[in-house]
């Protein structure tokens, strides 16, 4: 009999968990342990931060699902990793601190064979001054209570633009490392069409702000993609996009101060400077948790798991940009001193970014963090999850399943508008998510017609048709695996 636990609930571990507990007996443990007890499909915050989806609607409690499927759940937090064990407990394992209320502040030591870490990131506002969720008028649409507060203020903004009030809203990174600039491009088309749909658009002044060094970078260096019968580069269509609906643009932005309705931000050009505003949507970076890790003698290992997030089998050689190859990422996920450990999403250190590292002259560096949310997430936690039953199935390591972003595709689609006749969608495919430039040196890097963007209703009709999908998916109905991560 194996155990396999599971640090985390969101897209990554929720779908190892189903898919370990679909094709394993019950002789089998699965167990999450998670200090969440919702699952949210997180996409969908973009509606509830404008008011046209309730968070009851994006998110179902875990704990009835797990039960009923047979996956163990312990609603806490992972302190610290002890992947030797230690003098007491022989077995590898973890402590977590129970925060559900009846067990509050107790702590246990969970042993495992297999150990999944799909933490995620830490959301890390504080490493901007000031940016704090529902103060000095900024937001965040990262979580769903983060989304719903947003709406508030996005409301109460909009009832003041209704008495006449001329308003300037801001919406971007708010940090020079920041990463999901894709979830923050969705969120300021919508706050745009909730505009006109309230009829007050002509009150507000509308402005994106990115580390971005172009439009439509997105943390993946940008693309050259197909469009209709065209192809263009992605600056050129998120430039079209804004020009559209007239929103304005400031580039190459490192947030690093939040006051009251004012923003201080440094360029790449090393100039210091501010931006006023009424409501601000700003993505903060993402960090590891902190996490400590001690072999079987309590001495600190921390640096064998973790740099930042977790260590995977990526090449972490120090290079530069130009020698930077898609070998450098990782194709299991597996922790390479420990090999019963896997860090699928983004729970993964990455090797490097994607976009091109630009430093300002002050040596601040500004430009995207590379994003690993969404598809990418749930395609890795399969594989790894794959890999893992074929070792115990097997009883010999098995990693035949393998997917480095620098071989996979993505899809991202920001729909604007809600409804079914009322709405319009941006799509952008692309492959591979980390572009070779060797093996297509003509393209940016990617395949076209495999990376191709649209704009139209048809987009947002599969936006919202992806909503009631994945939460069918995660609610495990009947044949749910037969829908694609």
């Amino acid at each position: 009999m194996s155990k396999i636990v599971i640090l985390g609930a969101g897209i990554s571990g929720h779908v190892a968990a189903s898919h370990l507990r679909r094709k394993l007996d019950k002789t089998h443990e699965v167990i999450v342990v998670s200090p969440n007890s919702n699952y949210q499909w997180i996409p969908s915050n973009i509606w509830v931060g404008i008011g046209r989806m309730k968070s009851k609607e994006i998110l179902f409690p875990l704990a009835p699902l797990y039960k009923k499927k047979g996956i163990g759940f312990k609603q806490a937090k992972v302190t610290s990793f002890y992947p030797e064990g230690d003098s007491e407990t022989e077995k590898p394992f973890v402590v977590a601190e129970y925060v559900s209320a009846e067990k509050k502040g107790e702590t246990e030591r969970i042993t495992y064979d297999y150990l999944i870490n799909a933490t995620g990131p830490k959301l890390n506002f504080e490493t901007t001054e000031g940016l704090n969720p529902g103060t000095n008028k900024t937001y965040s649409v990262c979580t769903y209570t983060h989304a719903d507060h947003a709406n508030e203020g996005l409301q109460a903004l909009i009832a003041e633009m209704k008495k006449g009030k001329e308003a300037k809203i801001v919406i971007g990174t708010g940090h020079a490392k920041a990463t999901c600039q894709g979830a923050a491009f969705e969120y300021i088309l919508n706050v745009e069409q909730e505009l006109r749909r309230q009829k007050v658009r002509d009150k507000a002044k509308i402005t994106w702000i990115s580390n971005e060094y172009k439009l439509g970078d997105f943390g993946m260096d940008g693309m050259l993609l197909s469009y209709g019968s065209n192809i263009m580069k992605s600056h050129e269509m998120v430039e079209m996009v804004f020009e559209d609906r007239n929103i304005d643009w400031i580039l190459g932005a490192g947030v690093n101060k939040i006051e009251d309705g004012l923003a201080h931000y440094e360029t790449l050009t090393g100039e210091y400077k501010t931006i006023e505003y009424d409501f601000a949507m700003l993505i903060p970076s993402f960090s590891g948790h902190g996490f400590k890790a001690f072999d079987k003698n309590n001495n600190d290992i921390t640096d064998k798991l973790f740099k930042g997030f977790m260590i995977v089998d990526a090449d972490y050689a120090p290079k530069p940009y130009e020698d930077w190859t898609v070998q450098d990422w990782p194709e299991t996920y597996q922790n390479p001193n420990y090999q019963n450990i896997f860090a699928p999403g983004i729970a993964f250190a990455p090797p490097h970014s994607i976009s091109k590292p630009r430093k300002s002259p002050n040596g601040t560096e500004i430009f995207p963090a590379p994003p690993r949310t969404g598809m990418p997430s749930g395609i890795t936690a399969k594989l790894v999850a794959d890999n893992i039953i074929d070792s115990i199935k097997n009883n010999t390591e098995s990693l035949h399943h393998k997917g480095s972003m620098g071989n996979m595709g993505a899809a991202c689609i920001a729909s604007a508008g809600f409804g079914i006749t009322k709405g319009s969608g941006v799509s952008i495919t692309t492959f591979p998510i980390v572009p070779d430039y060797k093996k297509y040196p003509d393209t940016m890097g990617r395949k076209l017609g495999k990376t191709f963007g649209e704009i139209g209703l048809a987009g947002h009709w599969l936006k919202l048709m992806l909503h009631y999908a994945f939460i069918y998916k995660a609610k495990m109905r009947p044949f749910w695996y037969l829908i694609p991560e």
